[in-house]
């Protein structure tokens, strides 16, 4: 994206939102108000356009980044021009929406220009601050309950979220020139970039997906206490970003972490049934 392009030329908002139903949990349920739905859809509509602009556009990405940060000023201001940020505008505005957390997000596609793969575990959870952890803690400011403990544990969710991410697409971001399996895990276990690059997993692959996704459900643990914390329609929502991820987990087992061959995914009858045993667990 060139200075002279308009926000129209930029990415298509219809195609981007088209992303929202393929994600491991429910964005926007339909068993929510309609205007925490129109808001939640905001927030992810931001999400999705800024990584299209890290991962997909053309020409210099820092530089799209940095337009979708003059985006974002405008939007806070009340006069942004992409569609989506129009859209992000309103949502600004009802909710009284922090702007960091949204910087954070541009930072994190910033950064995915510069650092191609994480050698450590800590180093991963420190990119997952910046790539998930904000989606969480706006999602809080929505429904107005966002406090230091509550945006804690929904880090360790968000991050575990974003871990379970990577561990689906493991093909899909070495297409990219990425890795974000730990290069530590990887040496571990015996593995190379070849093991990415295979028609199948291997054993010491799939040890690495098993680690990976063990410390996943570990964060899932130590946010799951959130729901409890919850009430209404916020406990709903957030019991479906949990359940869904427990839902992800759960399918990447079954497959027995084959996730070059398949793309491990739950039913939506299996992902219904975490969400609710989510909420039920949170009752008790």
């Amino acid at each position: 994206m060139t200075d002279s392009e308009t926000p129209a030329q930029g990415p298509d908002p219809v195609a981007i939102m088209a992303r929202i139903g393929g994600e491991n949990f429910p964005v926007a349920p339909c068993w929510l108000p309609l205007r925490a739905r129109e808001h939640l859809q905001a927030i992810y509509g931001f999400a999705r356009l800024t990584d299209e602009l890290g991962d997909e556009a053309p020409g210099e990405r820092l530089a799209a980044l940095d337009w979708l940060e003059d985006e974002l000023d405008r939007a806070f201001a009340g006069d942004a021009e992409h569609p989506l940020m129009r859209r992000l505008a309103a949502t600004v505005a009802a909710c009284e929406l922090p702007r960091e957390p949204f910087v954070r997000l541009i930072d994190a596609n910033r950064s995915d220009q510069r650092v191609s793969s994480y050698k450590h575990w800590s180093d991963l959870l420190d990119y997952c601050a910046l790539s998930a952890n904000p989606v969480g803690e706006l999602v809080l400011h929505v429904f107005d309950v966002a406090t230091p403990e509550r945006i804690e544990q929904s880090d360790a969710v968000c991050s575990a979220l974003q871990v379970i991410e990577h561990c689906q697409d493991v093909r899909e971001d070495l297409e990219r020139g990425r890795v974000y399996l730990p290069l530590e895990d990887l040496a571990r276990f015996g593995c190379s970039l070849t093991d990415l690059e295979a028609p199948e997993v291997s054993g010491g692959l799939r040890d690495v997906l098993r680690l990976e996704a063990t410390r996943a459900s570990a964060l899932l643990d130590e946010g799951g206490p959130l729901v409890g914390s919850l009430h209404g329609w916020a406990r709903i929502a957030v019991a479906g970003y949990v359940g869904g991820g427990r839902a992800a987990l759960s399918a990447l087992a079954r497959a027995q972490f084959e996730v070059l061959a398949l793309t491990p995914q739950p039913s939506p009858r299996r992902r219904a049934g975490s969400i609710l045993r989510t909420l039920n667990g949170a009752a008790r």
